[in-house]
């Protein structure tokens, strides 16, 4: 199966250029940023934000509190969180621009950024689109609902050369960072197996009748190119992650953070495992369609196993165990087994993880040196589709062969056809090959 597997080649965008004379590597290099208008040094950072309900509200906040950002713009389909979230940037001193339809956001030259925080079903959608329109993208964990998705938001970031930014903040935490430094200096020595443990789902049950949308929810662009469906309370805003059609259950939610962890301490940003088995248990009464609890083993070709607990075990949140002993990290909380593996300082030579203090910040200083932020679209989409191939494993029962160059699943039709799933119309993914390379800097009236 290809990369980009069965994503129609419409698009919303497509009038923006076919040109791509400068190939597809990702300009890091500054180049005369001033003659597209771009923002300068010391200049405020314009942001757009499409999808300002619970995680982008507390993205709206944390960004206010940036130095040198002003944000001009909201979107969301749901008028109240809209209303909300207006008045959050009132408080702030600001005054934004709100829209129903995010696509009208795109349309004002003057964002350099946009943050998306919708639905799993929407992040590829919403960030290509960005990407097309010239905008820089900070884009929620995880990056995509499948890994046809992913692979396509990389190539279209690469295409219009914009800074992508995967909201795995972890990444942006000293613990992580320092446990992730320590296994790959050789502080345990051979790494044998990784634990990461994810937590059980937290679905308010019963489940409840469908019934009609609510007066301030356009229900109809809120399922996008999700499957046409009735509309259920207990299917939309934070419950959408336990539903197949949107999300991938505390897998792609707590694991796109902590696999990303183990992915990062293994050395694999740019590849990943080569089997994947699983078995799970789901709710005996039906109320949501994800696992309820599992156990997964990734098998990476070195023999290193990572064994991701959902609902089950105690502990770190990531343990790394070797032939020297552990190191088991957590949000705040950090420790090994000898303790003198936390105590000795990094030798002349050790390799250095780069440092970020503050992952909304990293993308902000990104967008004016056009590096890569920490967690660029590409390692986000290989640790997403780590997350993708443990629930593909789940939802076939069967152990699966997985060639993370080419990224496809070998010998299992049925499951290969899993990485990737068809869009409802009108809605399609922009083809890289109708995104225009932007300058450096984001192009501005």
């Amino acid at each position: 199966m290809s990369r980009d597997a069965r994503i129609d080649r419409r698009g919303f965008f497509r009038g923006v250029g076919a040109g791509m004379a400068a190939g597809w590597a990702f300009p890091n290099i500054l180049t005369s940023r001033a003659r597209a208008g771009a923002v300068a040094p010391g200049e405020r950072i314009r942001l757009g934000f499409v999808g300002v309900g619970r995680q982008g509200v507390s993205n709206l906040k944390g960004f206010l509190k940036q130095e040198g950002v002003e944000v001009v713009a909201l979107a969301d389909v749901d008028s109240k969180h809209l209303a909300e979230a207006a008045k959050v940037v009132e408080a702030a001193g600001g005054k934004a621009t709100t829209f129903g339809d995010y696509r009208k956001l795109l349309e004002d030259k003057s964002i350099d950024g946009v943050v998306v925080s919708t639905p799993d079903h929407w992040h590829a959608l919403a960030t290509t689109d960005a990407c097309a329109a010239g905008k820089d993208v900070y884009c929620e964990k995880p990056l995509s609902l499948t890994v046809a998705e992913g692979r396509r938001m990389v190539e279209v970031a690469r295409a219009a050369g914009r800074v992508v930014q995967t909201g795995s903040q972890q990444r942006s935490e000293e613990g992580f960072r320092r446990a992730c430094e320590l296994v790959r200096n050789g502080r345990l020595g051979k790494i044998k197996e990784v634990r990461v443990l994810l937590p059980k789902v937290n679905f308010a049950g019963p489940a409840v009748a469908d019934s009609t949308p609510p007066p301030e929810l356009d229900y109809q662009t809120w399922l996008g190119p999700a499957p046409e469906r009735p509309y259920n309370e207990k299917r939309v805003h934070y419950l959408f992650r336990f539903f197949w059609d949107y999300s991938g259950g505390q897998m792609t939610n707590f694991g796109a953070h902590h696999l990303d962890i183990a992915q990062w301490g293994l050395g694999r940003d740019d590849s990943g495992p080569v089997a994947i088995e699983a078995t799970a248990q789901f709710n005996k009464d039906g109320w949501f369609e994800v696992a309820e609890t599992s156990r997964i083993v990734y098998t990476y070709d070195d023999g290193v196993r990572v064994v991701c607990l959902q609902g089950e075990g105690k502990g770190h949140s990531v343990q790394f165990e070797g032939e020297k002993g552990t190191i088991g990290v957590s949000r705040g909380s950090i420790a090994s087994d000898p303790k003198e593996l936390l105590t000795e300082p990094l030798a002349e030579g050790d390799v250095r993880l780069e440092v970020s203090a503050n992952h909304h910040r990293n993308w902000l200083d990104c967008i004016k040196s056009r590096a890569k932020p920490i967690c660029d679209v590409g390692i986000g989409h290989r640790s997403a589709t780590v997350c993708h191939l443990g629930n593909i494993a789940i939802r076939t029962g069967r152990k699966l062969a997985w060639d993370p160059q080419v990224e496809t699943i070998l010998g299992d039709a049925e499951a290969a056809a899993m990485l990737s799933r068809p869009y409802r119309d009108p809605w399609r993914l922009p083809e890289p090959s109708s995104v225009k390379l932007q300058a450096d800097g984001p192009a501005r009236a």
